[in-house]
């Protein structure tokens, strides 16, 4: 069993292109299809440890994901749809969708159900190519699937549907002025704001590292009361990776960070509802920081959703950019709401 030591080595060298070993999705295929996912649960979070209270987080069980499929992986944002089905895209340009099933002890058990289905462009046709395709962000809600893209950059929505196969319906003004978005640090998040809370529902998106002049991450709130363009302050060189609402109003972002030194870290960081406004600069509590001592990956996708107990989860998905180094993560926590 490889070592965290020896896994951050090999990710550090995958990062930097000393090692070529990859595996290259293709994006060609026009028809969707039933996948097979097998998983490997995951017991401990810190490698080596029985501990399971993080803060405010438990940990409840994960996965590691692999599957026959080519085109499995590069998992880039989930959400949960109804139970334990999730609807989530890749930066390779699909859609993927399944069920995370769960044992007797309410633990992640296995994925079963699982299909995947080109992102179709205006006339049917899946393009084939990165540079229009590479789907960052989703929010789910109102019988439509908003995704984020990058590169080319656009907010586009989609009729939620069983197989995904429709076309675009429209695209949403996305508020920060084109020429400040970075080519591949653009949206990685949209989420929908609860309805009972000071943004009415609104969807907000976060780019993942479009900063200003003082290096401030850029984001906004698309449609409602506070409508318009606000900051996120970037901090420890994080960046964005995806985000999600508590039903309190609370926004939890994830982020991850990378250097040559240290390899992959990933953080939890909660914003505060009532700060979440046009022209506002905002920060919040970190929950929960994680290095390579962890069961991490590239961490990329986050949702919250209810248990049939009442507790509240974050479920937590890995990009494994189609390398034979790097893993395809579910990641369960349930979080104690301790912050008034």
């Amino acid at each position: 069993m490889e070592t965290c030591a020896v896994r951050a080595s090999l990710l550090r060298l995958a990062a930097s292109g000393c090692i070529s070993l990859i595996a290259i999705s293709s994006v060609t295929q026009a028809q969707a299809e039933a996948i097979e996912i097998k998983a490997r649960p995951i017991e401990q979070f810190r490698i080596g440890h029985q501990q399971s209270e993080f803060g405010s987080l438990e940990f409840i069980g994960g996965l590691e994901m692999v599957s026959p499929a080519r085109d499995f992986g590069a998992i880039s944002s989930m959400r949960f749809i109804d139970g334990t089905t999730f609807l989530a895209v890749t930066d390779t340009g699909f859609w993927l969708r399944g069920q995370v099933e769960h044992d007797d002890d309410q633990r992640p058990s296995g994925i079963n159900n699982a299909r995947m289905d080109p992102i179709r462009d205006e006339n049917g046709n899946a393009s084939g190519e990165k540079w229009t395709t590479d789907a960052e962000a989703l929010a789910v809600g109102n019988g439509r699937a908003t995704v984020g893209f990058e590169r080319v950059h656009r907010v586009v929505e989609y009729e939620l549907s069983e197989d995904m196969s429709g076309g675009p319906l429209s695209e949403v003004d996305y508020l920060v002025p084109r020429n400040e978005l970075r080519s591949n640090r653009s949206f990685e998040t949209i989420a929908y704001a609860p309805a009972n809370g000071a943004l009415a529902g609104a969807r907000i998106a976060v780019s993942e590292r479009s900063i200003d002049e003082n290096g401030n991450i850029f984001a906004a709130i698309l449609e409602g009361p506070r409508k318009g363009i606000f900051k996120v302050k970037r901090s420890d060189d994080f960046d964005v990776t995806d985000g999600a609402f508590l039903p309190s109003g609370d926004l939890i972002l994830l982020e991850r960070r990378f250097s040559m030194a240290t390899g992959v870290a990933m953080r939890l960081r909660r914003i505060g509802g009532n700060t979440l406004a046009r022209d506002a600069l905002v920060d919040g509590q970190v929950l929960l920081e994680a290095d390579m001592s962890y069961q991490i990956d590239n961490m990329e996708a986050l949702d919250v959703w209810q248990r049939q107990d009442g507790a509240t989860m974050l479920s937590i998905m890995s990009d494994d950019n189609h390398s034979i180094l790097q893993r395809n993560l579910y990641l369960e926590f349930t979080l104690q709401d301790l912050i008034d």
